[in-house]
């Protein structure tokens, strides 16, 4: 049995005790997506590659929402999977990243254009701001 079919089983196993749907985190669907590519022999060290096969991914998302195909949330299932392995592949912890970044946007300002599209406020500078930091 492959390791991703274990853990599916096993988390499969846990729901149904539970009687409750398992939810998936962020840093748990990244070792399962990575397992997943090692167990199969894929792509696990050519970066370019990797960014290159996440842009297909993505275009095959595009072209079915376009298109208005039944299996686009599959397409975007896909592009998640490349994406966490890619972030496994730079040994960057995903679920980490997202959070932080989360963080940062739910503080940031925005200001509309005469467009009326939003863009990020300039930081204010601090009193104590050297004047070039201005």
């Amino acid at each position: 049995m492959t390791f991703l079919a274990e853990i599916l089983i096993r988390v499969s196993d846990e729901a149904e005790a539970g009687g409750e749907r398992h939810m998936l985190n962020i840093r748990s669907a990244q070792r399962l997506a990575w397992g997943n590519k090692v167990g199969k022999g894929f792509n696990t060290s050519d970066v370019p590659l990797e960014f290159c096969l996440l842009q297909g991914e993505m275009a095959e998302a595009f072209d079915a929402w376009r298109k208005g195909r039944a299996d686009v949330a599959e397409e975007l299932a896909d592009v998640a999977i490349y994406l966490l392995s890619l972030a496994e592949m730079l040994g960057i912890d995903l679920q980490d990243a997202a959070e932080a970044k989360l963080v940062k946007n739910a503080a940031r300002t925005y200001e509309p254009l005469p467009s009326g599209t939003l863009v990020k406020s300039a930081p204010l500078a601090e009193p104590d701001d050297p004047p070039e930091a201005q």
